[in-house]
């Protein structure tokens, strides 16, 4: 197992400076309450140069690992360009507040990367999944019209069903890749990330949720992004941010 830091905040338009530092958050708090977990897991850090984008989401696209930590959403874009080089029917599941698919401007953002993905030919929309998106920009509303979505409230209705759902999707994929943006969960679960939505997910079904999935065996791929320990009350979303890493693992 290989666990892969990518300390970059510079797809979040500088409006969440701070979540490059939650990677070394996160480990040191995973591994002080669960010592034992460091015998056998490799760390990597992706080389950033904060003064050039295009470089760092070079060195993010080349990137091997198993588990990657950000940093912001932007980072999904060159991990998931590197992880499908040369096959397109890959799968993409993301757990996000938002749909990350405005319209783009020139370097790719956490606010864009999903878009960007489909109109580059590296996603193709109809193995896109989201689960708890529940804010969408007037341009994003077009976008989701043909993608699959799994609202909290499915979530919180039928917690088993919404599991059995996620597994028929993207158990044939001959790949798929999970994104687990921070801000799915509630902001009582995570106070520390850049952009608070109300009515969130839980620890409990996200955990639950992540549990199940992990067990597909063409799941080949995780990031955990959005994590802004800068912002964070308690180390409370830090702490939540290591318990799903743990789960992980």
């Amino acid at each position: 197992m290989k666990i892969v830091k990518v300390p970059s905040s510079q797809g979040s338009l500088g409006k969440n400076l701070g979540c490059e530092k939650a990677p070394d958050f996160i480990l040191k708090t995973l591994f002080i309450e669960k010592a034992s977990l460091k015998k056998g897991i490799a760390i990597d850090e992706v080389k950033v140069n904060p003064n050039n984008i295009d470089e760092t989401n070079e060195n993010i696209e080349k990137a091997q690992g198993d588990i990657f930590l950000g940093g912001d959403h932007g980072i999904t874009y060159s991990l998931f360009k590197g992880f499908c080089k040369n096959n397109k029917n890959f799968g993409l599941l993301i757990f996000d507040a938002h749909p990350d698919s405005s319209f783009y401007v020139k370097s790719i953002s956490h606010e864009d990367f999903v878009r960007k993905l489909v109109d580059d030919g590296f996603l193709d929309k109809k193995n896109l999944v989201y689960v708890g998106v529940r804010k969408s920009g007037k341009s994003e509303i077009n976008f989701l019209k043909d993608v699959k979505t799994i609202s909290v409230g499915e979530v919180e209705s039928d917690l088993e069903k919404v599991v059995q759902e996620l597994i028929s999707f993207f158990k044939d994929f001959k790949q798929f890749y999970m994104s687990i943006d921070i801000d799915v969960l509630d902001p009582s679960f995570a106070p520390g990330t850049g952009y608070l939505e109300p009515l969130g997910l839980n620890m409990k079904e996200l955990v639950y949720l992540i549990s199940k999935l992990k067990l597909l065996k063409n799941l080949k791929r995780i990031d955990l992004v959005e994590v802004n320990p800068d912002k964070d009350v308690n180390l409370i979303t830090v702490k939540n941010a290591a318990k799903i890493l743990h789960e992980l693992l």
